[in-house]
């Protein structure tokens, strides 16, 4: 049996694939299962993964479409028995890139843009459910294949090595953080469709960074980030404490990943760090909720905090739905939205993670 997971939206969108691999695996442990992904990123999280034989990397959407055809007919050419279009990937286009590969059989799930050319394109589907977890949406997948669920529990898994480990120990201890209350922070939001503009204002950040010196001169600040968040983390380090604030300097994914397993507690809106964070069991995650919240994309099987929006006030699906659209709302309304949520409100919460005792960060 030849199994393709096929996972080309967000890099987090990969990390919900993980169980279904694993149960993938346990169900068929002959099976040649391999996977697709969009960012180098999502690849990244996945390297090393013994329920994997290959990983395949490809950036679709940079791609010339001469390079793109070429490289899906070489994975046509694998004759795939099963693919699955891991969940959420409500756009079309994911399900064409399925029916080029042409998979026996072609898995997905039906979203709320679905037409009657997706059932061109897919021949088995699972329709998606907001109240229940992608994970859970994911391993709804095992009963159309004959499958069933085989392992204990399901979390999001991530193989790091001894190298990944000793990097994010040796910069722990190049800081001097000896006794000191890790607070991981990413300030940013994603940069497809308007997902930026969910982002918590920076001001608010820097107005939590100065409570922070007056009240908790003791806690260590870490920024996580990529290029995206360079001019972000330029101006906070300008106006912050060299003493309390500095920058994570990672190279790719697994080093960020070993460096959260070192945080006492990470704070986030929704975003990829946010489940890196949840894999690696970072003992006290905050989330600041936003537009796009929902079950769905909840941290999985780790305790979380959710200061939550004023604003959104439990209307998330009447801002975003799984339907290839963005955001709804003007940049000026999202904007607003997100800054109705207060430098007090999230304050409240850090400081109760910095209540806890520090972890061992092994």
């Amino acid at each position: 049996m030849k199994v393709l997971i096929i996972s080309l939206a967000g890099i987090g969108d990969t990390l919900f694939t993980t169980p279904l691999i694993s149960e993938l695996r346990a169900n068929f442990p002959n099976a040649t299962i391999d996977a697709l992904v969009l960012w180098g990123g999502a690849k990244d999280v996945l390297l090393g993964n013994p329920n994997l034989n290959e990983i395949f990397q490809k950036n679709l959407i940079k791609e010339n479409k001469v390079s793109s055809l070429r490289f899906l007919r070489t994975l046509r050419k694998r004759r795939y028995d099963v693919s699955f279009n891991t969940h959420p990937q409500s756009r079309v286009h994911y399900r064409i890139v399925a029916r080029l590969i042409n998979a026996g059989l072609r898995v997905s799930h039906e979203y709320d843009n679905a037409t009657p050319f997706d059932r061109l394109l897919v021949n088995r589907v699972l329709k998606q459910d907001y109240g229940k977890h992608a994970i859970e949406n994911n391993l709804g997948f095992l009963e159309l294949i004959g499958a069933r669920l085989l392992l204990p529990r399901h979390d999001y898994e991530v193989f790091l090595t001894a190298v990944d480990r000793q990097w994010a120990g040796d910069f722990v201890a190049r800081q001097n953080w000896s006794g000191r209350k890790l607070l991981g922070i990413h300030v940013g939001s994603g940069g497809t469709k308007n997902l930026s503009l969910r982002r918590w204002p920076l001001e608010h950040y820097l107005g939590l960074f100065e409570k922070l010196r007056r009240n908790h001169p003791e806690a260590a600040v870490l920024l996580f980030g990529g290029p995206e968040e360079q001019g972000d983390h330029e101006l906070i380090l300008a106006q912050t404490s060299r003493d309390q604030v500095w920058a994570a300097e990672t190279g790719n994914l697994r080093q960020v990943a070993a460096l959260l397993k070192r945080c006492d507690a990470f704070l986030s809106v929704d975003t990829t760090l946010m489940h890196l964070a949840t894999a690696m069991k970072v003992p006290r995650q905050i989330v600041i909720e936003t537009p796009t919240w929902n079950k769905p994309i909840e941290p999985y099987n780790n305790p979380f905090v959710l200061v939550k929006n004023p604003a959104v006030g439990g209307r998330n699906l009447e801002y975003y739905r799984y339907d290839g659209r963005g955001i709804r709302g003007t940049k000026e309304e999202l904007l607003r939205c997100m800054a109705s949520v207060t430098i007090e409100a999230v304050y409240q919460e850090v400081e109760k993670a910095l209540a806890g005792n520090p972890g061992s960060r092994d």
